[in-house]
């Protein structure tokens, strides 16, 4: 058996709080199991929290609490890692993107730009300058740094997630940067679909209606020792969702949307005509 990693807790905040958990789990003479025992959660779930490559939920962090004593411990701290990995990125996502994470599989709609997870850093830097014109580039670069991050995803040491995106058409056409900057943007969505990383379908614009018509950008997130979640998003706020019952109904909402998208081998052949337009110097049609 490989001998078991020592955890670093002066790495980082979420470390140190995952070091005092398997102490504090370990002084109780508990197993993961024990640990998780009576809540939604599994052992490894529990374990990736103690490595500091989880974020601890509220409701878990109550459970831990009460079985190992440790008198609302837990619960207060969650606090110092939230704000410790919120860093570039806004507080109202932070639960997601630890998900993201973990994830077996991420089912994304987004209408009206292209997901985060897909970005090149001059479609970030554009979002960005169009929100915040203001901001001065030291800040930006901060939040841009981040968002660049959350691509070693597809990267992951320990396993890809299951990606499938849903786009809209009209992204595909809307020239929010330069041509030559557009085909890069849209050649890098390919190249991650071409080595399997992801799955696109495309929405034509002619498709008539569709369930999300009103819903901005919808994640669906799967895990094998954790209930799913949704994850919805506007302008300056999000929520995630984790009740069953309409986590079953977005579930049932993207399976009409996939429905009615065209198959991903003929959204790839958009995906690449519209980069090839764009470095002709031609827009999409």
């Amino acid at each position: 058996m490989a001998a078991r990693k020592d955890i670093d807790g002066s790495a980082s905040v979420p470390a140190f709080y995952g070091k005092e958990l398997r102490w504090r789990r370990e002084a109780a003479g508990l197993t993961l199991q024990q640990t998780v025992e009576g809540s939604f959660y599994g052992a490894s779930y529990l374990s990736e929290i103690e490595r500091a490559q989880r974020r601890m939920p509220e409701d878990l962090a109550r459970h831990v609490d009460q079985v190992l004593k440790a008198d609302g411990f837990f619960s207060r701290r969650c606090e110092d890692v939230r704000n410790a990995r919120s860093i570039g990125h806004a507080r109202y996502a932070e639960r997601v993107l630890d998900a993201e994470k973990v994830a077996e599989t991420i089912e994304e709609w987004s209408p009206t730009a292209l997901p985060g997870l897909l970005q090149t850093e001059a479609y970030v830097r554009a979002l960005a300058a169009a929100e915040r014109p203001l901001e001065p580039r030291e800040e930006t670069d901060i939040k841009v740094d981040a968002r660049l991050a959350r691509a070693e995803l597809f990267d992951g040491a320990h396993g890809v997630p299951e990606y499938w995106v849903i786009l809209h058409e009209s992204l595909l056409r809307l020239p929010i940067l330069p041509p030559l900057l557009m085909a890069n943007q849209l050649d890098h969505v390919a190249a991650l679909v071409r080595r399997k990383r992801i799955v696109p379908q495309i929405v034509p614009w002619n498709a008539g209606a569709h369930p999300f018509m009103a819903a901005g950008t919808v994640l669906i997130l799967t895990f094998g020792d954790a209930p799913p979640l949704v994850y919805t998003e506007s302008l300056h706020s999000g929520v995630t969702i984790d009740d069953p019952a309409l986590v079953k109904r977005y579930r049932r909402s993207y399976d009409l949307l996939r429905a009615v998208a065209l198959p991903p081998e003929a959204s790839l052949a958009m995906i690449e005509a519209a980069a090839e337009d764009y470095r002709n110097g031609k827009q999409p049609l």
